[in-house]
């Protein structure tokens, strides 16, 4: 017997946003477009009443915009994942979703692999930030000459974890670190639980922000 389908919520306040999102993922098997909201805190209520796997989740948006509703979610669902929404190249509304607890990050033009692909990915709990995304983060929170913040070390780590962690900072897949580790996907897997479990992290999103010195651990 198959897996169950991905349950999805779209919270986006332009209409034809969330048709064309709806078109392209229930075009898949594996995904099934549960409800729709048009602000923030209509989206909220949808989770509470619908309990989806994942929620794309616009950023700007009249009333309740895309931060303060995942934050909610994320306190009152936590096993509800988000993935955030935003026609900018990560813009500090963005970042903002992503400190909030946002588990991944996609512009709104990208195409319909590649928002498949994200849902999917962060509805495993696999999802992980392009390099061009974190760089940007450690953009948006660094003054005009002022140095980067400096990447999280941690004595509870092996060495190995801490290859496995930086690996994951620089937007790094579990296949990427497998073959670029020369390590069995499995076993990249297990050290990213237990990075996870050690810093302590929420999730993947949660650990980069870390070991970019981003976030605190434990933090959210």
């Amino acid at each position: 017997m198959s897996e169950r389908p991905i349950r999805v919520v779209i919270v986006d306040d332009q209409s034809l946003i969330r048709l064309g999102f709806r078109m392209v993922l229930e075009a898949t098997d594996d995904i099934d477009v549960v409800g729709e909201a048009g602000d923030g805190e209509a989206g909220v209520e949808a989770v509470a009443a619908l309990s989806p796997d994942v929620v794309l989740m616009d950023v700007r948006m009249p009333g309740m915009d895309g931060i303060e509703a995942t934050r909610r979610i994320r306190r009152g669902h936590p096993d509800t994942r988000v993935l955030v929404l935003t026609t900018f190249d990560l813009d500090e509304y963005a970042f903002g979703a992503l400190r909030a607890g946002a588990g991944g990050f996609l512009l709104k033009d990208a195409g319909r692999e590649e928002l498949v692909a994200a849902v999917r990915a962060v509805a495993a709990g696999e999802a992980t930030l392009a390099p061009r995304i974190t760089r940007r983060m450690i953009e948006l929170v660094t003054t005009d000459g002022a140095p980067a913040p400096r990447p999280h070390r941690s004595p509870a780590l092996t060495a190995r974890e801490q290859e496995v962690l930086d690996a994951m900072a620089r937007g790094m897949t579990n296949a990427e670190i497998s073959a670029a580790l020369f390590l069995g996907e499995s076993t990249v897997k297990t050290h990213v639980g237990r990075i996870l479990a050690k810093l302590p992290a929420r999730d993947r999103v949660h650990a980069v922000l870390i070991a970019h010195g981003l976030a605190e651990p434990g933090d959210g």
